[in-house]
């Protein structure tokens, strides 16, 4: 039963969800289409962003690349970036562009260009090359990017793979059992969390984990370590992001050297020829954890329709999540192409528009 509820296809399960989740505050959905505020449903509610926070990542390293601070050519070992790799934590991203590198380079290969590492971190949403980029980058020089964007609302980055260690660290060193360490992950605030992460971040660049310390990191990383994981994630606003989405899709904000590094990497559905039929450009950013689910993305049709969306949703069953992401293309897809639906989306949701959230 649970795989068929699951494999219809229906883009309006994503308005009904909206609707009926709305009031919970664990949803949230800003859509702007040619200027106008088409919905805003709790769009000033922060909620854990998961891998869309990427999109930070991927513009401080466009801007630092125009700048000449960075070479995107550099070339990274693959062995570095296993410093943070976790397998079995991140849906099997990094390895899924590992095995695609290889099939492009029909050679084993051993090292890849930066430009490269961003590519992974967003087409296949790899936390290893996040947390690596991180490195390279500099935290405080990402963290500055959401202030220098008039963002409000976004929580700082932090090293989201050296997170996943904290209970381990805490079990190891105070010799707590997982209750206990339950009990302190609950009642530690957010900025001792970032620090600890940042503390084994520093430590894994000298003293990676072994094999059979990530093994063993994999068992201890029970539902109830995830869950806390997920909900310390950097959080934002749907407003947040849509005002991003708007700034990428506009091609004049950052200058056009930004650009030249920043949409090859964010607008990869650009690759498909189907898509260069009837768009002029378009980019998205999608995450998830067991629980949360998100996506922000733009697009400029041929018509010169100008769309900006984000949904960030948060404490989902099994299902929700699984229907939520069955559907999210074809709402994204349905909403871009078709006018009654977009018509008809405004109808039943403009009711939820809550006074704090207008624009």
């Amino acid at each position: 039963m649970f795989r068929r509820e699951i494999k219809k296809l229906n883009p309006e399960y994503i308005v009904q969800f909206v609707k009926a989740k709305s009031g919970s505050g664990n949803v949230s959905l800003s859509i702007k289409h040619n200027d106008e505020n088409w919905v805003d449903v709790n769009v000033n509610e922060q909620l854990p962003l998961a891998s869309t926070v990427k999109i930070i990542l991927a513009i401080e390293y466009a801007q630092q690349a125009a700048a000449g601070k960075i070479d995107p050519q550099k070339e990274v070992r693959l062995k570095e970036l296993e410093n943070f790799y976790i397998p079995k934590t991140d849906g099997g991203a990094h390895e899924a562009w590992i095995i695609q590198l290889k099939k492009d380079k029909e050679i084993e290969i051993d090292r890849v260009p930066l430009c490269e590492v961003v590519n992974g971190m967003i087409a296949y949403s790899s936390n290893a090359n996040t947390e690596y980029l991180i490195e390279v980058l500099g935290l405080q020089n990402i963290n500055h990017v959401p202030k220098s964007l008039d963002m409000l609302k976004h929580e700082p980055m932090y090293p989201i793979v050296s997170a996943l260690y904290i209970p381990a660290q805490l079990m190891n060193e105070k010799n707590l059992s997982k209750k206990e360490v339950l009990e302190v992950m609950k009642n530690m605030d957010m900025h001792e969390y970032r620090n600890k992460a940042i503390e084994i971040h520093n430590r894994w660049l000298s003293q990676p984990l072994t094999d059979q310390e990530k093994k063993q990191l994999r068992k201890t990383l029970d539902n109830d370590f995830q869950k806390i994981w997920s909900d310390r994630l950097p959080r934002s606003t749907t407003r947040d992001y849509v005002s991003i989405m708007k700034k990428l899709n506009s091609k004049v904000y950052f200058s056009e050297s930004v650009y030249q590094y920043l949409d090859p990497v964010m607008e990869q559905i650009m690759r498909n020829p189907n898509n260069c039929e009837w768009l002029v450009h378009a980019g998205q950013k999608g995450g998830s954890t067991a629980f949360i689910l998100t996506i922000a993305m733009y697009a400029t049709d041929k018509d010169g329709n100008q769309t900006d969306i984000a949904f960030f949703a948060n404490d989902l069953t099994p299902v929700e999540k699984a229907k939520l992401s069955r559907n999210m293309n074809g709402f994204l897809l349905k909403f871009l192409k078709d006018s009654k639906f977009r018509a008809h989306i405004k109808k039943e949701l403009s009711i939820l528009d809550l006074p704090g959230s207008l624009s």
